[in-house]
């Protein structure tokens, strides 16, 4: 044990965050020496006066930059520098060739890039820290991208074939967007009997890119956003972050409820609201079209944008109108390959109405520096060639398949999940937090979501959930072997009170 007691900097950022931080300069410093023990974590919450989940938090993150260990029982312990060890090796050889003043030089400019590449990266959009790549073999169920089926032997051949058809466009910036491109739009948006109206497409690098754009060219900072208080949050941050004011609708388990919708209109005044509709995340649920047809009477009554994120619902075959075809006026329709074909691809379109079509075109350009024809060009091929539903139909399969994993290792907990949705939605049984089950499956090297990371804003609602994406893990044995861990951990009451050091 060591007589160490960090004091938390002052800033904006979480406490975890910023103790992470200070025991990260201090590992740095030597003021933590390799070896060194920390504090149990339920004594270094005592003494700093905040909860044992802040300690947690900050623990697990340092552990996922590699500068601990952690082990049940035992505790969390410095590690050496095995990073700067390595560098300094590297860098050996064309050092021993020099001698005199230049090597002493060489020497100090060495030491200097090797801290240089072991500090930690500021983030001074927040004045906090990033937290850095997960070790290598942590099982990552924090993402949802497509899972690998063989994309890179189709991807390959397609990108070889647009590289010996269109070297002049590959070397410059995209001016002008191809009738091709807007028609792969068109086919992959399209479904249950709609269409995207000709004119309306506009290509974009993913649903995140387009649904910034379309905040961009309909609201002015200031402006109010509404967003379901459980919902895919990284819209409602990146609203924030541009100046908007992403503001909370109740919720059921087909989306927003209508009342809570038209109460938030008549007191808050938002000009846009941001649905999915037809899997929901994190909760997996579908609007039905009953509701559906309440919330298009609601914008229209209040003149509220809409826009309808439909990544996850390219992967859901149902007979449910899109809010597109109800109400095309006001909604923005966004779809992407990332869940469904390739998230590395990085095509997605939006339908627009008409009105609003080429702002968002424009908006796009500005926020992004324009779309890329290598990215744009494979997407549409990808459609066209009818490579993209190919692939969708062996990734559904391969979700089908994980999902009878997820029966035989989670089947007995209160779970949503369907087997169409690369994610399931996991309650965790009592005395589990979301938190400290999240912390808890770090420290086995297996990395979740928490209810936290789906709120658009500070909420007192607890639902006692962790989201697991099943879709990120190369293989059904890594998905496996994860799926047992959290398994242990859910049989496992008593490991709630254990620190994890």
């Amino acid at each position: 044990m060591t007589n160490w007691h960090p004091e938390i900097p002052d800033g904006q950022g979480p406490l975890y965050i910023r103790l992470a931080d200070r025991i990260a300069e201090d590992i740095s410093t030597g003021a933590l020496a390799a070896g060194a023990k920390l504090p149990p974590q339920r004594d270094l919450a005592y003494d700093l006066g905040v909860t044992v989940g802040t300690i947690g938090r900050a623990y697990a993150m340092i552990r996922q930059r590699g500068l601990v260990s952690g082990e049940v029982g035992r505790g969390t312990f410095v590690l050496g520098s095995p990073h700067a060890a390595q560098l300094e090796e590297k860098a050996k050889p064309d050092l021993d060739q020099r001698s005199g003043p230049s090597r002493q030089g060489s020497e100090q400019a060495t030491d200097s890039w090797i801290k240089g590449a072991m500090a930690v990266p500021q983030d001074t959009a927040f004045g906090g820290t990033r937290i850095s790549v997960p070790a290598p073999e942590a099982i990552r169920f924090d993402s949802t991208t497509a899972p690998e089926i063989g994309q890179a032997e189709i991807i390959g051949r397609l990108t070889a074939a647009i590289v010996a058809d269109c070297p002049y466009d590959i070397a410059s910036y995209t001016r002008a967007v191809p009738d091709s491109w807007r028609m792969a739009g068109q086919q992959w948006l399209a479904r249950n009997g709609w269409t995207p109206p000709e004119g309306s497409i506009v290509p974009t690098h993913g649903a995140q890119a387009a649904s910034m754009a379309i905040l961009a060219a309909t609201t002015a900072p200031g402006d109010q956003i509404a967003f379901e208080d459980l919902t895919y949050s990284s819209i409602a941050r990146g609203a924030a972050l541009s100046g908007r004011r992403p503001v909370e609708v109740a919720r059921d388990d087909e989306g927003p409820i209508p009342e809570d919708l038209a109460r938030v209109c008549a007191q808050k005044h938002p000009k846009m609201l941001f649905l999915t509709p037809t899997m929901h995340n994190p909760t997996v649920g579908q609007m039905g079209e009953d509701r559906r047809r309440e919330i298009v009477a609601i914008a229209r009554r209040n003149n509220l944008w809409i826009i309808e994120d439909e990544v996850y619902g390219s992967l859901r075959d149902t007979a449910t109108p899109p809010l597109a075809a109800l109400a095309p006026e006001r909604t923005f329709h966004v779809g992407s390959l990332s869940k469904s074909v390739a998230a590395g691809v990085r095509g997605g379109w939006v339908s627009s109405p008409l009105s609003h079509a080429q702002r968002i075109y424009t908006a796009h350009k500005m926020l992004t520096g324009g779309i890329s024809f290598l990215l744009a060009e494979l997407s549409a091929r990808l459609v066209l060639s009818g490579a993209a539903v190919a692939m969708r139909e062996k990734i559904l399969a391969e979700i089908a398949a994980r999902h009878d994993l997820v029966k035989h290792y989670l089947g007995t907990y209160d779970l949503e999940a369907a087997p169409d949705a690369p994610f399931l939605w996991l309650k965790v049984p009592e005395p589990w937090l979301s938190g400290t089950f999240k912390a808890a499956a770090a420290a086995s090297n297996v990395l979740i979501d928490d209810e936290d990371e789906f709120k658009s804003g500070r909420s007192g609602k607890v639902h006692h959930r962790v989201r697991i994406g099943v879709t990120n893990p190369l293989t059904r044995e890594e998905t496996a072997k994860g799926l047992g861990i959290i398994r242990n951990l859910l049989e496992d009451s008593c490991a709630c009170y254990d620190s994890f050091e």
